[in-house]
């Protein structure tokens, strides 16, 4: 029974290296992050491409196979669902839509979000796909990613220029999340849309990369109000990314 327990353990743990590296990874790859025998990791591996939850490229390279998106998707429903309490909270507390958003390839997708109670709010519809770069979430989940990646995920998505603030030079974009990092949170200062500022923070330490956020009408959602709504939003962020670690 403990052999077949550490069995599954270390499948888990090839699976979350793949997703790691961008979902594609070689033996010899896998051997030297996970310190297993490489016999070990390709009997592992040999059965999770019988089971469809790997694939093998031609080029003997291992993927994430097709198999593992309906499991994505429940999942994301799910995390949607646990993710409503906390929005509803930060609603009462901010009075502004409240959303959540995960990193899925390279784009960020809303998960979840509970309407601000105003006549005049913002509407984003759950499972609706945007480009990062111009988002408040989208920022605050690009700023959990090292360098490299992020130039990677820009480079085949482009940076449209949605508004006249929007971030369209990668460099001054690295800049922009090096200070996200450092400030503990992201701005959407009318980038995606004019009219509308967004703030986001990113949950630490949650099993995908995940971020939440608030936005309203410029007009309501000012610097002096950001500045106010930062500490609610990381106290919500904080007790929520413990919620989904496994106990």
């Amino acid at each position: 029974m403990a052999e077949a327990v550490r069995s599954l353990e270390r499948t888990f743990e090839l699976l979350e290296h793949l997703a790691d590296a961008g979902g594609e990874m070689a033996l010899s790859e896998l051997t030297e992050v996970s310190g297993l025998p490489m016999p070990t990791i390709y009997r592992l591996m040999r059965t999770l491409v019988n089971r469809g939850y790997v694939r093998q490229e031609p080029s003997k390279r291992y993927a994430l196979g097709p198999r593992l998106i309906r499991l994505g998707e429940g999942a994301s429903r799910l995390l949607g669902s646990w993710a409503r309490p906390v929005l509803a909270r930060l609603v009462d507390e901010v009075g502004e839509t409240a959303n959540m958003a995960v990193l899925e390839g390279d784009e960020a997708v809303y998960v979840a979000q509970v309407p601000s109670k105003h006549s005049m709010r913002m509407f984003t519809e759950v499972g609706r796909r945007v480009q990062p770069h111009c988002t408040g979430v989208g920022k605050a989940l690009l700023s959990q990613l090292p360098e490299p990646k992020v130039r990677e995920i820009l480079a085949r998505t482009g940076m449209d220029a949605h508004t006249p603030n929007t971030f369209t030079d990668a460099d001054i974009l690295m800049a922009e999340l090096e200070r996200i990092r450092d400030q503990g949170y992201a701005l959407d200062d009318e980038e995606q849309e004019i009219g509308v500022r967004c703030v986001a923070v990113a949950l630490r330490g949650a099993p995908a990369l995940t971020a939440l956020s608030v936005s309203g009408p410029s007009a309501r959602m000012t610097r002096e109000i950001v500045a106010d709504v930062v500490p609610i939003m990381r106290d919500a962020a904080e007790r929520f990314a413990k919620e989904l670690k496994p106990s």
